[in-house]
């Protein structure tokens, strides 16, 4: 990839629409732009100040009009790369959109790269990289929540928070090399005891960081909920009541659910996205044990299991199966069917489960918002996250501190022990380094190339 060539993708979705638009980038956009349009006005593209748009026809290599379009222009560096930036914003039919992308590349211009532009953006120093992984964030946005803390962080908010920690953790090292350097002369520097505490305050701060994005991670992506239990004990109904749809079918006949069905409710801001598994039973019937498979699959990989059991009829082996395989996940234990006569005697297992117990009758709708609060306290918590108050990171730059975290660990180790500044300066300065990765000031082609193939082609 040749980063000083001039660029051309189609910036909107393939296929029909009403209008689509081709986006040029580099030193030739403006040059490229004006060999195949003629504007009503008759001025070049070339002559018209930045920000405005000019409307006029397309014309291909035999001067026959392709199409009518409205042209903007963005000219260096007032640009969102930097580099002079033309938009075409022609009709939306295919065949349009890729004859004008053909007589663009015919006349000097290359398709670009996915991400290519925004990472011009970060060469070209208009952005760094978490404002750069901003712009695929708000893009893959599943909720609105999830878009803020994407927006929050195009305008520099985690870039602010890292270069602050940076900044100290420079600080630091700079303070431990003045003890080195002027350990023979007579000059005052920062007491040993005063380095701990800053690092320890360092450490605070990435601490802080990491488990931000840990809670955001539930926001931005959802809350899996498997509803589990043998055929029959009202997973289904449930899922119906929770997500206000008929999206299972309800029967009295057991074993009806054969695969996993998956609905997704917004609550309190979190997406939580509900499955209801097929019932866990021995069975003969090929389907049915497929299904089995499926929902024990689902239970291991959910962050939250609701556990169905039959007020009606007595605890069962697989009951037990279930309580045991689910004893180490977050779990709900739903008793249903308290309209009914007390068959179960679930409560007699022992003194946990007792206490885990909500009783519902999903037939009479009864606890049923009993459920709901549970769900909310193991979801989000007893305390609200509030992600508008705080500095979220992604999972990258996340990785990235937990690193740096254990460098400024073993620096401050180092320093309780006594050692010299030379072990407690490499440790900090490994940290630095990996904090500088997050921005982009430190960070590999291989690793760049990577985070901006996730971008669609275009932007």
């Amino acid at each position: 990839m040749n980063e000083n060539e001039t660029i051309v993708a189609l910036a909107t979705k393939a296929g029909n629409s009403a209008i689509n638009i081709i986006k040029l980038s580099g030193d030739k956009s403006i040059e490229i732009a004006d060999g195949i349009f003629k504007a009503e006005n008759k001025k070049k593209i070339k002559n018209i100040n930045t920000y405005n748009i000019i409307y006029g026809k397309v014309y291909d290599e035999k001067n026959e009009i392709i199409d009518e379009a409205i042209v903007s222009v963005m000219k260096s560096p007032k640009s969102y790369t930097r580099e002079d930036v033309v938009e075409i914003n022609c009709h939306g039919g295919i065949a349009a959109v890729n004859k004008i992308i053909d007589i663009i590349i015919k006349k000097g211009a290359r398709l670009a790269e996915p991400g290519e532009f925004t990472k011009r953006a970060f060469l070209n120093g208009r952005i760094d990289l978490s404002q750069a992984e901003a712009v695929i964030e708000i893009i893959n946005a599943k909720n609105i929540t999830s878009l803020k803390i994407a927006a929050n962080n195009l305008t520099g908010n985690s870039r602010k928070a890292i270069k602050n920690i940076r900044e100290k953790v420079i600080d630091i090292i700079s303070e431990l090399e003045a003890k080195i350097d002027f350990i023979e002369e007579d000059l005052e520097t920062i007491p040993i005891e005063k380095i701990l505490k800053e690092t320890e305050k360092v450490r605070d701060e990435i601490i802080e960081l990491i488990e931000n994005e840990k809670k955001s991670e539930i926001i931005k992506e959802g809350i899996k909920v498997a509803i589990a239990g043998k055929p029959n004990v009202g997973k289904s109904s449930l899922l119906n009541i929770l997500t206000g749809k008929e999206k299972s079918i309800v029967t009295h006949i057991p074993g009806t659910t054969r695969d996993v069905i998956e609905e997704t409710i917004n609550l309190d801001g979190v997406p939580v996205i509900f499955k209801d598994t097929a019932g866990i039973r021995k069975s003969k019937n090929i389907i049915e044990k497929i299904g089995v498979k499926k929902s024990r699959e689902e239970i291991k990989y959910s962050d939250i299991v609701i556990l169905i059991f039959d007020n009606s009829k007595k605890i069962t082996e697989e009951d037990r199966e279930m309580l045991k395989i689910t004893n180490e996940t977050e779990r709900i234990i739903l008793l249903n069917k308290i309209d009914l006569k007390n068959k179960a005697e679930i409560e007699e297992i022992d003194e946990k489960i007792r206490k885990e117990i909500i009783k519902i009758s999903v037939k009479e709708k009864t606890g049923i918002n009993k459920v709901i609060e549970e769900i909310k306290k193991k979801a989000i918590g007893e305390n609200e996250f509030l992600y508008e108050e705080k500095v979220i990171v992604n999972k990258r730059q996340r990785l990235l501190l937990e690193n740096a975290l254990t460098d400024i660990e073993n620096a401050i180790k180092t320093i309780k022990m006594n050692y010299s500044e030379e072990y407690i300066i490499t440790d900090l300065k490994s940290a630095n380094s990996r904090i500088a990765e997050i921005t982009g000031e430190n960070t590999e082609n291989e690793i760049l190339n990577k985070i901006f193939s996730k971008f669609c082609i275009g932007k």
